[in-house]
Formats: structure tokens, sequence, C-alpha cells
């Protein structure tokens, strides 16, 4: 009587080892994904972008290109989303809803600036000047203006700064880029403050307010110099 072979077990090293492969190579991709290098390069600007999507729609920003079009009045744009937010407008929707007072708003980011108007808890304190912040971040950036450490440099005329935000944009001084867009009236501008002071005289904003008469400005620069020179010459005469 012939002896029957044995039935082969099926071995799981291999499905293991497959396993393991598949899932390296999954996390080699999303380490791909996080460590992306920003491989196209603007050549007018030298700015940096990880797709060339991205690198496209910032050239318009160069050549003037602006390829879309409200459908209401025909003002064109740089950019499919800047678009829909113009056309916002035109519609009255404000979908966005300050949870303090309930004010609305038709772009999330007229609700970012809103929301600065209230106070916020500020844990972070500047043990040299006693200047306070709501983040951490905030107060390790302010104690630069301290010890006087600027590790960000120009490369086009060496001028250093102690922020790489300020760093950046004091390149568009050299580039002239002004890569935000009012979406109201299409004026551009190199810094995202100017844009919102701008905007400010569209919507008729006025967020800073005299703690000593209640007059209300667009711009906080505007109100310091309203209480430096109107309420300083009254502190200095005194009561009549």
């Amino acid at each position: 009587m012939s002896s029957r072979p044995e039935p082969r077990r099926k071995s799981n090293v291999s499905k293991q080892r497959g396993k393991s492969l598949s899932q390296g190579s999954f996390l080699d991709g999303q380490d791909h994904i996080h460590t992306r290098a920003k491989s196209y390069e603007c050549p007018p600007c030298g700015k940096a972008f990880s797709t060339c999507f991205r690198l496209r729609q910032h050239k318009m920003i160069h050549t003037g290109e602006k390829p879309y079009k409200c459908h209401v009045c025909g003002k064109v744009f740089n950019q499919s989303s800047h678009v829909k937010r113009h056309e916002k407008t035109h519609t009255g929707e404000k979908p966005y809803k300050c949870c303090l007072c309930k004010k609305t708003f038709s772009q999330i980011s007229y609700l970012r600036k809103h929301e600065k108007i209230h106070p916020r808890e500020k844990p972070y304190e500047c043990h040299l000047c006693g200047k306070t912040f709501s983040q951490s971040s905030g107060l390790r950036t302010h104690k630069k203006t301290h010890t006087g450490e600027k590790p960000h440099v120009c490369l086009l005329c060496e001028k250093a700064f102690n922020q790489i935000s300020e760093l950046t944009r004091h390149k568009r001084t050299h580039t002239g880029e002004k890569p935000y867009e009012c979406q109201r009236c299409g004026n551009a501008f190199s810094q995202h403050a100017n844009l919102r002071h701008h905007e400010r005289t569209h919507t008729g904003e006025r967020p800073y307010e005299c703690q000593w008469c209640g007059k209300c400005f667009s711009r906080g620069s505007s109100l310091r110099r309203h209480e430096g020179t109107q309420h300083w010459r009254e502190s200095q005469e005194g009561p009549q």
C-alpha cells in the first residue's frame, strides 16, 4: 500500500512577508507625502511649489491671466475659488457665524478677522517686558526683539529679519509680487494686512474703538494716532 503524501500546509510566511512589504511601501508613500520637496520653481520670483498645478496658479500673478469669470457681473479672477467667494456678494449668502456675537460673514477669512476683536486669553508672558501672547510660538518670536536675533537674511540685499514671514514679505519689494487680491474690486496687495485694511473700505467695518470717547477706526494705527494726539492734549490741559 503506497503511502499518500501529506497535504502541504499553507505557509503564512510569504503572506506575512508580502503584507510587511506592502505596508512598508505604503509607509514609504506616506513619508513621501509629508516630506515632499517643493521642486516646481517660479523663474521670475524663485518661489517654489510642491505641485505643477500650484505653480501654474501662481504664475498667473505674474502674467495677469484671469480665466475664471463671474457669470453675474463678468468680473474675472485668476483662481476658481476666488470667483466662488466673489459670487456670494451677489447672492448675499453669509454662512459663517461668529459664535460670540452671532454676526455672519460671506467668507471664512472675514470671520477669522472679525474674531480677533473679541478678547482672548493670553497665558504666555514675556519675562522681560510683560507682554502677553495667546500662543507660545508668538512669545518665542517676540523674544527675538529683545535679543536682536535676525537669522533670516535676504539673498538679494542682505537685509536681515527675525521672522521668516517678514523676509517673505520683504522679498516682494524685489519681485513686485502682489498675491493678495480683493474679491470685490480686484485690487492686489503685497501684504495680507494691507488687503484687510482695504477690504474695510467695502464692508465699513471699524473694529478699533477708542477707550476714551468710543470713536471707532478701521486701522489700529489710526486709533493710536487719535489717542496720542486728541486725548493726550486733553490730559495735558486737564479738566476745565
